[in-house]
């Protein structure tokens, strides 16, 4: 288990679509673990596989709930409800956008004993789970924006990128709540 940088907007990773897992194994069991610690690091309430650069239908979440959820190769099967909410994203600090979703959803994942099992969600936990399934479908939250929205997001991304080189920042241990 590590804490792993994070890609953030404008690394091509981010915009590709992840494969399935498939067979659970001990390096999808290291991936979530690292996924956990790195989110909990970083102070997020989700992040998917992609984001730390590894194209795998891999996600966990943690919201108000005890219990953080892993997602792997998930697939919503219903959606019920909209609601606009802000939503952020560790591969875009700073920026923050009102976002429609589904206020509940079912989805289908393959929980760490390889057993496929549903999940009914509702409220915040719902809208992570949609967010890190956009990153594993290479759609970030800014793509849910109108032209003219995104296109102001990504002025202000640039002035505050304005000197800086490259698409991978690190996460300081020292933010670890695990």
């Amino acid at each position: 288990m590590s804490v792993v940088p994070i890609h953030l907007l404008g690394s091509p990773v981010l915009k590709q679509t992840s494969e399935e897992v498939g067979e659970i194994d001990s390096a999808v069991r290291k991936l979530v673990d690292d996924l956990k610690d790195t989110m909990y690091a970083a102070s997020g309430i989700g992040l998917a596989a992609n984001q730390i650069g590894v194209t795998r239908r891999i996600a966990v979440v943690k919201t108000e709930e005890a219990v953080s959820l892993t997602l792997i190769d998930p697939v919503i099967l219903s959606r019920e409800g909209t609601d606009r909410g802000e939503e952020g994203c560790l591969s875009i600090p700073e920026l923050y956008a009102d976002i429609d979703r589904s206020t509940h959803i079912v989805v289908e994942t393959t929980d760490l004993d390889g057993n496929r099992v549903r999940l009914d969600v509702a409220d915040l936990r719902a809208r992570a789970i949609q967010h890190e399934i956009d990153h594993l479908d290479g759609v970030l939250f800014l793509d849910h924006l109108s032209p003219l929205k995104r296109r102001l997001l990504l002025q202000k991304w640039k002035k505050l990128r304005k000197g800086k080189t490259g698409y991978i920042q690190e996460v300081s241990k020292h933010n670890s709540h695990v």
